[in-house]
């Protein structure tokens, strides 16, 4: 694989990859994986494309871009739920934040 290499990577959320895969349908046929990732997205994404949005950059204020994504896409509903999705991560998150981001999670849902 001569000249192909990863330049840099981003996590985008649930929503942002349906309206991408959604948007691209309209001018090509989706391939098998596409298609799969499409109907994953249908059924689990809860939010829609702007209301996700509101909610990573609010949640940004409190944790990484990453983890807020993260965060997003699941919408934990209580701090149980919230620890499991931290619980291999590096970060230490207090509980303030932690209730904090619940209290966020609470106004999009």
């Amino acid at each position: 694989m001569i000249g192909k290499k990863t330049l840099e990577t981003n996590p985008i959320s649930m929503t942002n990859v349906k309206k991408i895969l959604e948007d691209f349908s309209k001018n090509f046929e989706l391939n098998y994986e596409q298609n799969l990732t499409l109907e994953h997205v249908n059924k689990f994404s809860e939010l829609s494309f702007e209301d996700s949005e509101k909610l990573i950059n609010e949640l940004e204020n409190i944790i990484k871009k990453k983890y807020a994504i993260k965060v997003a896409d699941i919408l934990p509903e209580d701090l149980t739920d919230l620890r499991l999705l931290f619980a291999k991560e590096r970060i230490p998150i207090k509980r303030e934040n932690m209730e904090d981001i619940l209290e966020i999670l609470n106004k999009y849902r």
